[in-house]
């Protein structure tokens, strides 16, 4: 009975699709069916809270520092921009079969933000516009066949192209906090942020660097046990023995603090909160 039950409202949401592309015509581009639905969900919720916080910034602010290191809020747009364009390089990989990486070298990613740092205002805006605009045209016109061909990202990993969506998705969620006017976690969809701190813990693994931490969460959640209690790393201050140290608190003040954005509002037991490794 249930699985009738799916398959007659799986039938109703195709029959509705026809429906509205009839009504849009053969113009309008759509999502695959079983493109990421979720994730393109946040790239594009995300892209539009990053756009409002932009907008906020008058074009004399954009030379000063952003919350990253080192970075003007010019470089930061620069750097979110440039993304846009390096995704699409790997969209179109999985479109087209033809290798394009993301980056040809570190040099050019490195160079792209430094460069596009000095652009005037109006052209920033312009570059963050366009560049989103063209990254969704090419998600659109994924089949879903090529949602699920492999693509390398920057670091070298091979991942399905559907990772390109998410990939999005944090970056400009990410980095709309990081241009420093009032962008906060609280605002994330919730769903993303247990998939933030998923995504920074199977970072942490992947490279070795994981931290013994016990992470409770004041909305029930279960708690998450990181870490092995037989291993340590002295260079930033974990012991790997005993009790693991306990941070607590509401799971975006939590992402927060994993994803290397300070911390608000967590409490520690014993002591201070510990040196994490950082994320992206």
């Amino acid at each position: 009975m249930r699985a009738e039950a799916e398959r007659l409202a799986e039938q109703a949401i195709e029959e509705a699709r026809a429906a509205l592309r009839a009504r849009q015509g053969s113009g309008a581009r759509y999502d695959a069916p079983k493109a990421p639905a979720a994730e393109l969900d946040w790239a594009r919720r995300g892209t539009a809270y990053f756009a409002r916080k932009l907008t906020e910034l008058p074009d004399d602010r954009l030379r000063e520092p952003s919350l990253v290191p080192g970075w003007t809020r010019a470089e930061l747009i620069a750097h979110v921009g440039y993304n846009a364009r390096a995704l699409t390089r790997l969209t179109e990989w999985a479109s087209t079969g033809v290798e394009t990486p993301m980056y040809l070298t570190d040099r050019q990613r490195d160079g792209e933000i430094l460069l596009g740092g000095t652009l005037p205002p109006r052209a920033l805006r312009t570059l963050f516009a366009h560049s989103e605009a063209h990254l969704n045209v090419e998600w659109r016109d994924l089949t879903d066949e090529q949602w699920d061909r492999e693509v390398r990202t920057a670091q070298g990993r091979l991942v399905p192209a559907r990772e390109t969506a998410w990939m999005r998705a944090r970056e400009v969620w990410v980095h709309a906090v990081d241009l420093g006017n009032g962008g906060s976690f609280l605002d994330f969809p919730p769903e993303m942020i247990t998939r933030i701190i998923d995504d920074v813990l199977a970072f942490w693994r992947r490279r070795g660097e994981e931290v013994r931490l016990r992470l409770e969460f004041d909305d029930g959640r279960p708690a998450i046990e990181v870490g092995d209690p037989d291993v340590g790393d002295p260079d930033i201050g974990d012991p790997g023995s005993g009790d693991a140290p306990v941070v607590s608190g509401a799971a975006p003040d939590i992402a927060r603090w994993l994803s290397g954005r300070g911390a608000r509002r967590l409490a520690c037991d014993p002591g201070d909160l510990p040196a994490i490794p950082r994320w992206f």
